[in-house]
Formats: structure tokens, sequence, C-alpha cells
């Protein structure tokens, strides 16, 4: 199986309050929830590659340490937009403002959420 293969997908499902969903070429399924999108932003502001601190990964965060017991409300991240960029990524509008990052499709394959692409990345 080529790499080509594993970074192409078949078939994409958007849905702006849920996520995205994707069928790749070789038989893969990656579902992607929005804040599994949001903490995973490629751009150098949210990687922190410009020298600044990355951005905190809300997804994560249950794994890393117990939840506030007072939480402050904060409104429910949405994607305002979902555009594509040539025919190698999407670029999402977020509803805080943020437009920056370009999610390649060798990107979404990277960060996976599935049990087996985590377990592999490991």
């Amino acid at each position: 199986m080529t790499a080509q293969l594993t970074t192409d997908p078949e078939h994409i499902a958007i849905s702006k309050s849920r996520g995205i969903e994707i069928d790749w070429k070789d038989g893969h399924h990656s579902s992607y929830d929005i804040v599994w999108l949001r903490d995973w932003c490629p751009c150098a502001n949210c990687t922190g590659a410009h020298g600044t601190e990355p951005r905190q990964k809300e997804s994560l965060a249950g794994k890393a340490k117990p939840a506030d017991p007072f939480p402050m409300f904060k409104p429910r991240e949405r994607m305002q937009n979902v555009e594509p960029v040539g025919n190698y990524a999407l670029r999402i509008v977020w509803s805080d403002g943020h437009a920056a990052g370009i999610y390649s499709w060798a990107h979404l394959r990277q960060i996976c959420p599935c049990n087996d692409c985590q377990t592999r990345t490991a």
C-alpha cells in the first residue's frame, strides 16, 4: 500500500455542529469532533511555532488532570465555514474568528482520533 492511498480521502462528510467524517481510499474511517479539530489546528499560533505557548488541548484535558469543579462558562466552539484548499486540504473558519489552520489530508490522517491510530502514534 502506498503512502498516497493513506492520505487521499474517498468521501468527506462535514457537519458544522458535529465535525468531519472521512472515509480514506485505503478503507480506513476517521471521525473528528469539533473539539478535536480545534485542538489539533496545524497553524503556527496553535502549535507554538512562533515561540509562543501552544494552544492547550481541551480533548486531552481529562486525561492530564481532573476537570475544574467550578468551570467558567465558555461558548461551544463551532465551525462557521469549511472550504477546500486546492486538492490537498481544508480550511476551517471557527466561531472564535480563527481561520489560519490549513488541515491537509496528511495532517488529518496523522491526527485520526480512532483507537488504532492513537495506539500506533503513542
